[in-house]
């Protein structure tokens, strides 16, 4: 198992959640965010916006976790969004013609104090 973690948060409010992701998405790493997903997909959430301000680089596992919970939110009438992605990311997004697929936003998302 390689050095390279992957910290994955949430946190929820009212009808959206945020979940933010630190390290490297890859292989080894990627079902930490997808178990992160999963429960929210159960918990029936109506957006999921991923922060991925603090991910330096993502492999093509990494992608499919996110294209996979995107479809199973899609189907269940919900959204999911991509934010804030290092240049590293946004450059696989834009070479995949993934950043046509995502709503991908520029800022990291802000949650509502209270």
């Amino acid at each position: 198992m390689p050095d390279v973690e992957l910290n994955v948060s949430t946190t929820s409010q009212e009808d959206h959640a945020v979940v933010t992701a630190v390290g490297e998405l890859d292989l080894y790493t990627a079902p930490r965010l997808q178990a992160a997903l999963a429960g929210l997909l159960r918990d029936q959430v109506d957006r999921i916006v991923v922060d991925l301000s603090g991910v330096e680089f993502c492999d093509s596992t990494g992608m499919n976790v996110l294209l996979a919970a995107m479809k199973r939110l899609k189907e269940q009438g919900g959204s999911l969004e991509l934010a804030a992605p290092r240049p590293a990311v946004k450059r696989i997004l834009q070479v995949t013609g993934l950043d046509t697929v995502f709503t991908v936003s520029d800022a990291a998302p802000a949650m509502d104090a209270g």
